[in-house]
């Protein structure tokens, strides 16, 4: 989401700026915050305020937390910000009893980024019952929600015309739609669109920046691996090792795809990356993603990571912390995502906190 819950082949929708500083703690003993916890009675956690005053928490039973977690969800869905809304949508796709009039409510948003995020959560929740009104998404204003509207037809087994992706792919002037047709064609399963995957991989885009080249090319190569072009594993791996800052956002995109394709050779280079202890440590948000990365792939070691940041005054470090929290389900995590989705001011960590809540408890 991460975006948080929303990644670079999808729509930028206006990241919060807010700063705070966040003190929590978990249902497993921590320092600092003044916590401690009681071994009788309900677990919780109790702060000693500065003035020595003392607030308590207790930490609710898994399942009502899920509850909880979701119903959170489903009031963010209606926030003023596309970008809480399109998280709060995607976080609640494993609530198959509730997605769908949330999804089919979606779909008639003002902003083009939730509408997209909608379709995809329609085509990876199987939600058929929507067909026709998503069929009529295929006239769309935004490329973005036509692709998605393709993404998620094809899912329901309808037939598609993938002219309309490969046009998208390889003429468009944008290089985030052109990015976000080679991920749908990925996600598809398409492997007849190979040839036009690498045809644009080798698309000089002139009117494209040095990064935005980057970033498409990892996304034609994320799409090739998926429909069994091996090779293209090269392009992903190298990008990890960016050769100045401005190319840490396609470093965070590397171990992105790393995790989501489960390369297994990469995870030796993953821990590399994640030591804080390095001679050019790597920055908080490819740290984090490393931690997710490895989770994906049945290495849930590192909350650790996460407690480094969950603090930070960044918004977004916090939400990406939170998620990393819900992928690792390190014993005590579920009391700090408590912890973080009530009381953090910022809505951004609160809709990652709460969808970390609903993947951990599913």
């Amino acid at each position: 989401m991460i975006k948080p819950n929303i990644k670079p082949n999808k729509i930028d929708i206006n990241p919060l700026t807010k700063s705070i500083v966040l003190c929590v703690s978990s249902v497993a003993l921590l320092s600092g915050c003044g916590a401690e916890i009681r071994p009788d009675g309900p677990k919780r956690v109790i702060f000693t305020q500065p003035d020595g005053s003392r607030r308590i928490v207790e930490v609710t039973p898994s399942a009502e937390l899920r509850k909880l977690a979701i119903d959170r969800l489903m009031a963010l869905t209606s926030d003023p910000s596309p970008e809480i809304r399109a998280n709060a949508i995607e976080a609640l796709a494993p609530v198959k009893s509730q997605v769908e009039p949330i999804v089919a409510l979606a779909l008639t948003d003002s902003n083009q980024g939730v509408r997209s995020v909608a379709l995809m959560v329609a085509g990876r929740s199987h939600l058929s019952s929507l067909t026709p009104t998503i069929r009529g998404m295929l006239n769309d204003t935004s490329p973005y929600v036509r692709s998605a509207a393709l993404y998620a037809l094809g899912s329901f087994g309808e037939d598609v015309d993938l002219s309309e992706l490969s046009m998208l792919l390889l003429e468009h002037s944008h290089a985030g739609v052109r990015s976000q047709a080679a991920f749908i064609l990925g996600e598809m399963g398409e492997s007849s669109a190979i040839p036009m995957l690498q045809q644009a991989s080798s698309d000089p885009l002139p009117q494209a920046s040095v990064i935005e080249k980057k970033l498409f090319r990892l996304q034609v190569a994320e799409a090739l691996i998926k429909l069994g072009y091996g090779k293209s594993i090269d392009t992903v791996r190298s990008a990890l090792y960016p050769s100045r800052p401005e190319e840490l956002e396609a470093t965070a995109l590397a171990v992105q795809i790393i995790g989501e394709i489960k390369d297994e050779g990469s995870i030796d280079q993953l821990i590399y990356l994640s030591a804080s202890d390095a001679d050019i440590p790597m920055p908080a948000e490819v740290r984090l993603g490393v931690a997710s990365a490895l989770a994906g792939m049945g290495h849930r070691e590192g909350s650790f990571i996460a407690d480094e940041y969950i603090d930070s005054q960044i918004d977004t470090i916090r939400a990406q912390s939170a998620a990393v929290y819900g992928q690792t389900r390190a014993q005590g995590n579920l009391g700090k995502l408590e912890i973080m989705m009530l009381n953090d001011p910022s809505p951004l960590t609160q809709v990652a906190a709460a969808g970390a809540i609903v993947d951990y408890t599913h």
